[in-house]
């Protein structure tokens, strides 16, 4: 059972692989990079730089050059380094949407309308929204109307209202 479900991955995942392409090399790179820039030594390793070179002022004195190093150097690495962490994200959201599409397919009480429900417009997403909100309200106007029922008969213990988060 466990091997027919695991399938269609082992499948797409073997033809991207079969297939190679720039997509497959850009995205490896993408993670390994959002990786080793995430990492608490390559901070360290940016304060050292901007460290020296701020040292490094004196000898240069001040020139509009020593300057325009660091200006040139931060600009050029803050612009890769975005468009490769936004690959990554891009690429975590889609799996994180396509794992939580599949426990809604598999879980037979839920509503199959929210698979794919990150593609709607906002508009949809609101009206979406506000038929839950109702939905909730029902709900807790159902959980009332038993805790006050369960209060009136003699002998009973009230049920705990539930705890809402604050908004």
């Amino acid at each position: 059972m466990f091997a027919k479900n695991r399938k269609p991955y082992v499948d797409a995942r073997e033809e991207i692989r079969k297939s190679g392409g720039i997509n497959l090399w850009f995205s490896r790179f993408a993670s390994g990079t959002a990786q080793l820039v995430g990492h608490p030594y390559m901070f360290l390793f940016a304060v050292v730089v901007l460290v020296l070179w701020a040292a490094s002022g004196p000898f240069f004195h001040f020139s509009d050059t020593w300057q325009l190093i660091i200006n040139t150097g931060t600009t050029i690495v803050t612009f890769l380094v975005v468009f490769l962490i936004q690959n990554t994200q891009n690429r975590d959201a889609k799996a994180l949407h396509l794992k939580l599409d599949e426990l809604i397919r598999s879980h037979h009480p839920a509503n199959d309308d929210l698979i794919d429900i990150q593609r709607l417009s906002d508009e949809e997403l609101d009206e979406l929204e506000k038929r839950y909100e109702h939905i909730r309200k029902s709900c807790e106007a159902r959980r009332a109307v038993k805790v006050s029922e369960a209060s009136a008969k003699p002998g009973t213990q009230p049920m705990p209202a539930p705890k809402t988060p604050a908004a």
